[in-house]
């Protein structure tokens, strides 16, 4: 089968490897699409691997059953995650299944952008999930960064009415955007340094977008009664976003870091944010079987439009292209690979 085999964001290869076979248990995937994630391209985290089969955000068909499986059968059409909890260590059994070191370690193989993948027992068992009726295969590839969304929503409780400011409009931001409105949010303020994603904020839901270089939070407070953002989420690394988060929060508000930064140590000013001010500052990683289940159902039901976010669409040859689009994303919002085209 062929497999897009990753050297770095402008180099990748078509390569040649063996189609993989359903042990005990087991599942291989025929991908019918599969999904560029924005970390696909944070070329400093992935390159230390390489050279990989990357892709996680995938759809398709039950194409081989391993004995023993009565489960599913070929023909099927499913999503997997890539990453699955054990749901029985101190960390699951505290409701923080994304810690967990078992999701942390599972992965399938050889990854999503390829024909095929085989999914283990595991994965099979808590982390494969059929696609409703009227859900397309590339709708359904949202399943994951979906899930991830949801699942950071959640963790920093964002409750219907409140304020929220997104700071970075990429993919992530804008799934942010959409699910933050499904979920009842009040005013929606969104940020980001391009002109095209901050026209597709508005798009998607936002109700004001501001360019990064001329954002202040008096911006906020002139539209929402004087007062900053009950819910700020960080979609951008770099340390000046991560500056304007710290001088956006409201009073017993909440922080959630989503976007990794290259900039590990930050200057907190503890005093001015904690201190008589129950600031609360969160992150989140990954999504569990319950974050994809509902995420799934939000796509199913409409509640979460996912289709009009889905700017290009590559045969497996031409991931590169997809890669170079996503990494540089002023004329995309969500590429997607169709391996068998």
């Amino acid at each position: 089968m062929r497999v897009a085999m990753y050297y770095n964001n402008k180099d990748i290869r078509i390569e040649e490897q063996p189609k993989p076979q359903a042990g005990k248990g087991e599942l291989v995937m025929r991908i019918e699409a599969s999904g560029i994630c924005g970390s696909d391209v944070m070329e400093w985290y992935r390159i230390k691997k390489a050279p990989l089969v990357l892709g996680h955000e995938v759809a398709g068909v039950v194409d081989e059953i391993g004995q023993g499986m009565t489960k599913y059968k070929k023909g099927d059409r499913i999503v997997a995650a890539h990453h699955v909890p054990c749901n029985t260590c101190h960390y699951c059994q505290s409701d923080h299944h994304t810690t967990c070191d078992t999701l942390r370690s599972t992965n399938f193989y050889p990854g999503g952008f390829a024909e095929y993948v085989r999914l283990p027992v595991i994965n099979v068992d808590r982390g494969v999930f059929k696609i409703p009726e009227g859900v397309s295969f590339e709708e359904a590839t949202f399943t994951e960064p979906l899930a991830c969304v949801l699942r950071g929503q959640k963790q920093a409780r964002l409750k219907a009415g409140r304020t929220v400011l997104i700071i970075g409009s990429g993919i992530a931001g804008l799934l942010h955007i959409k699910c933050a409105r499904a979920l009842g949010a009040g005013k929606i303020f969104a940020t980001d340094i391009d002109d095209y994603r901050l026209d597709s904020a508005k798009r998607f839901g936002a109700d004001f977008a501001v360019k990064s270089t001329e954002y202040s939070p008096a911006i906020i407070q002139k539209h929402n009664d004087n007062r900053l953002a009950d819910l700020v989420i960080l979609c951008a690394g770099a340390t000046s976003a991560v500056k304007q988060a710290l001088e956006s929060v409201e009073r017993g508000g909440t922080i959630l870091f989503f976007a990794p930064t290259n900039d590990e140590e930050i200057t907190v000013p503890i005093n001015k944010l904690f201190w008589r001010n129950e600031v609360t500052m969160t992150s989140s990683y990954a999504g569990s079987e319950k974050d994809h289940l509902d995420a799934m159902e939000l796509i199913r039901s409409g509640k979460v439009a996912v289709r009009d976010m889905i700017t290009h669409r590559f045969g497996l040859k031409d991931t590169v292209k997809g890669f170079q689009l996503t990494a540089h994303p002023d004329k995309s919002i969500k590429v997607v690979i169709e391996p068998h085209k």
